[in-house]
C-alpha cells in the first residue's frame, strides 16, 4: 500500500516530516510510523537558534516576589504570580546561545530577578509578508499554530563592566537596538547594567505534532550548535527555502 502525503521542508538541508493534509497532531507528537518522519531533537535547535539570530525582540517573564519594596505600587497578593514583558535583547559573541540583555534596575522583570526569581525568554517566529514568501502547498504551511515558536528559560548573569568592553556588548547590543543608547549603562535616566541570560533549559513547539518535533531541547545541544548551522538553515518562507510536493512512501 501507498500512502500520499504533502512534504513541507521545514528546514534545509534536514529532512522534515511528511503530512497529512489535515493535522493529525497538534500539541503533541504521535508514535513513529513509516510515513511520519519528525525532525530531530538537533534539527530543531539549529531552528531555534537561527529564530534567535533573526530576532531582537522577545517576551521577558519573571516571577513577582513574595515581599516587595511599600515604596512599590503594586497589589500586595502578587507574590509568586508571573508576568511577562517585551524587551530588546542581541545574539552577541562569544555566546551566541545566551542572549545579551541590556538590563534596567527599576524594570520590572530585573527588580523580580534581583529578588531571586528565575527567568524566560519567549520567542515565536513570523513568516515574512505574504508578497515576498513563495506560495504554499499546504494550507498550514504560514499558520501561526503551525510556526515554530520556543522558550529560553535560566538565570540572569550581570557582566563585569571589564568583559563588556572587552567583548564589545554596546557595540553589538546598538547595531540592532540603535536607539537603546539612551539607557545604556552610565547614563542619565535610570540605572542599568549588560546581563547574559544563561540558557539552562529549552522548549520548543516546532509546529503541528505530526511534522514537527515538541518537547525539550537540553543545554548541550542547545550550546554546541555552530553559527555555520545557523547560517545554513532556512526557516518557512524565507528566501531560499523550499517546500517540496506530493511525495509517495511506500
Amino acid at each position: 500500500m501507498h500512502f500520499l502525503t504533502l512534504l513541507p521542508l521545514f528546514l534545509v538541508p534536514f529532512a522534515a516530516a511528511t503530512i497529512p493534509q489535515t493535522p493529525q497532531h497538534i500539541f503533541s507528537n504521535p508514535p513513529s510510523t513509516r510515513t511520519l518522519r519528525i525532525p530531530t531533537v538537533h534539527d530543531s535547535a539549529v531552528l531555534a537558534r537561527r529564530i534567535l539570530h533573526l530576532s531582537s525582540i522577545a517576551t521577558l517573564s519573571t516571577v513577582f516576589p513574595s515581599q516587595h519594596s511599600i515604596s512599590e505600587n503594586r497589589p500586595s497578593d502578587m507574590g509568586g504570580s508571573p508576568i511577562g514583558l517585551m524587551d530588546y535583547y542581541a545574539t552577541c559573541p562569544p555566546y551566541p546561545s545566551d542572549p545579551t540583555i541590556l538590563a534596567i534596575s527599576i524594570a520590572t522583570s530585573f527588580k523580580n530577578t534581583a529578588a531571586g526569581s528565575n527567568i524566560t525568554l519567549s520567542l515565536r517566529y513570523h513568516a515574512p509578508p505574504s508578497s515576498t514568501r513563495p506560495p504554499p502547498k499546504d494550507p498550514y504551511t504560514y499558520s501561526p499554530a503551525n510556526l515554530p515558536r520556543f522558550s529560553l528559560i535560566g538565570h540572569l548573569e550581570p557582566l563585569a563592566s571589564v568583559e563588556a568592553k572587552a567583548q564589545n556588548v554596546s557595540g553589538c547590543f546598538l547595531e540592532k537596538h540603535p536607539d537603546a543608547e539612551a539607557w545604556t549603562p552610565g547614563n542619565k535616566i535610570h540605572e542599568s547594567y549588560w546581563a547574559r541570560l544563561v540558557v539552562e533549559e529549552v522548549y520548543w513547539i516546532g509546529g503541528f505534532g505530526d511534522r514537527a518535533y515538541i518537547g525539550w531541547i537540553g543545554e548541550g545541544v542547545w550550546r554546541n550548535i555552530t553559527m555555520e548551522e545557523v547560517e545554513a538553515v532556512r526557516l518557512p518562507g524565507e528566501e531560499g527555502w523550499k517546500e517540496k510536493g506530493a511525495v509517495e512512501l511506500g
